[in-house]
């Protein structure tokens, strides 16, 4: 399973992720390991967490949700049901929302 990720960030930006192991990723972001963008951006919050299948997915879905402006990714993990819905009717991937 992967996993598609947003975080809040301390500077109120906005950073969309992918990883196997979200704990994991979670500790890299905080150690200023994470990605390039999130380094001096910290503290962090977890905003949303979406479950897929596989990383070709994950990889696609995390591009669709990057090209959004940042009031719409505020509307993605929000809404509850709406990137799931969005997701599943542009591009016929099924992804499961965790929290």
């Amino acid at each position: 399973m992967y996993y598609i990720y947003m975080l809040g960030c301390g500077d109120g930006s906005v950073y969309t992720g992918i990883t196997n192991d979200v704990e994991k990723r979670m500790e890299a972001h905080k150690c200023g390991e994470g990605a390039k963008y999130t380094r001096g951006r910290g503290p962090f919050k977890l905003f949303s967490l979406w479950e897929i299948k596989t990383k070709s997915e994950a990889c696609r879905v995390e591009y669709f949700v990057k090209k959004y402006p940042k009031k719409k990714k505020i509307l993605f993990y929000t809404d509850m049901e709406y990137l799931v819905k969005l997701v599943f009717e542009k591009k016929g991937i099924e992804i499961k929302k965790l929290s």
